[in-house]
């Protein structure tokens, strides 16, 4: 299913029903690396926001970067169902692909 080089649009929080980061990366698994190591400054590396609790891929970035703006509008309790409804307990997806529990 996931593709390194795919627009993806990807959430972020610091625990279960955490702090919540929204992104978008045409390199989800390089760009949860930088996360995690503290390379990408802002939001998420002030507040500690590095699990990956949930992600959809998309065909073209633009694609991405709609449903990024569109999720960026909706209030939190709307992007917490957005989580739960395939990750209930929040897990930290990106241990799928290969990286150490936080």
């Amino acid at each position: 299913m996931h593709k390194e080089f795919q627009p993806t649009v990807y959430l972020l929080a610091s625990a279960y029903n955490g702090t919540l980061y929204l992104g978008v990366s045409s390199h989800l698994l390089q760009r949860i690396a930088q996360h995690r190591d503290g390379t990408f400054e802002g939001f998420s590396k002030k507040y500690d926001v590095h699990r990956l609790v949930w992600f959809v891929q998309h065909a073209a970035v633009e694609q991405a970067i709609l449903r990024e703006k569109q999720i960026k509008k909706w209030r939190r309790a709307w992007k917490v169902d957005l989580i739960e409804e395939d990750n209930p307990r929040w897990r930290d997806l990106a241990e799928d692909f290969g990286f150490e529990p936080l």
